[in-house]
């Protein structure tokens, strides 16, 4: 029999968990009824919390975090320099609507670089997208999305694939999101600028790309999204390059008249 704190503690991580997901606790199988919640919050309220309670706490709760980092985050980590490392942080409700404001009135395929617990792939496919893909290197993260999509289901019609993104042919996507830290932007773009056809959109989330100039953006703080037109993009870039080439010319026409 658990005890007052044990079920309060694993009621806890469930309701993160349900929360973190994405999906409502209606979605999930109810593993302890309310009344049997109810009573080890009235049974703990009516507690003093004593020293071997509190390190029950603190050791229930440390070994939690620990599980979480070692069987899920850590192991896409590993295959990774530290400056290209993703914390997994699930995009909110208010991010992936942002997202999908920005890819309003477009068709085609649809590719998520670093799709995490696949939620923005499953919200694209419902939005007519297809196919829909997300690449993940986190074989955790996989699973959870591929179990998302199945208990949603969508397993058959969307698609989670274990690959380095870096190694992903992009030549033939439409639309992209990533959802990426700046340090990995910066690098992105360049793969992204050589690969992608000029139709395509790019969309990320949180951290904008520094170099690029956007389109449109949706949203504001830290649910704000950016697009990219790649066509206009090219533009932008080569008429920048055409700039700096002409006052390089004119610098070195006033050095040989000095």
């Amino acid at each position: 029999m658990l005890s007052q704190y044990q079920l309060v503690i694993t009621s806890l991580l469930r309701t993160i968990d349900v929360a973190d997901s994405g999906f409502t606790d209606n979605d999930t199988t109810t593993w302890m009824d309310d009344d049997t919640l109810d009573n080890a919050f009235a049974e703990l309220k009516g507690d003093r919390l004593g020293g071997w309670a509190v390190a029950q706490i603190a050791v229930g709760t440390g070994l939690a975090v620990y599980a979480m980092w070692a069987g899920i985050l850590q192991p896409g980590f590993r295959r990774v320099p530290l400056r290209l490392q993703v914390p997994y942080i699930p995009a909110s409700k208010a991010q992936v609507g942002n997202v999908m404001t920005l890819l309003s009135g477009r068709k085609g395929n649809f590719v998520d670089l670093g799709s995490g617990d696949g939620r923005l792939v499953l919200e694209a496919h419902r939005r007519g997208f297809t196919p829909a893909v997300g690449y993940e290197l986190n074989p955790w993260l996989v699973r959870m999305a591929r179990f998302h999509a199945w208990r949603a289901g969508q397993h058959e019609k969307v698609s989670y694939r274990r690959e380095d993104l870096w190694k992903i042919d992009l030549s033939n996507c439409k639309n992209v999101t990533v959802f990426l830290a700046p340090s990995v932007l910066s690098l992105l773009q360049e793969k992204l600028q050589a690969e992608l056809p000029d139709d395509a959109l790019v969309v990320a989330g949180r951290f904008p790309f520094t170099n690029w100039t956007p389109c449109r953006t949706e949203g504001e703080g830290v649910d704000r999204a950016w697009a990219y037109n790649m066509q206009a993009q090219r533009q932008h870039i080569g008429q920048k390059k055409d700039n700096e080439d002409s006052n390089k010319e004119v610098t070195q026409e006033k050095a040989t008249i000095l």
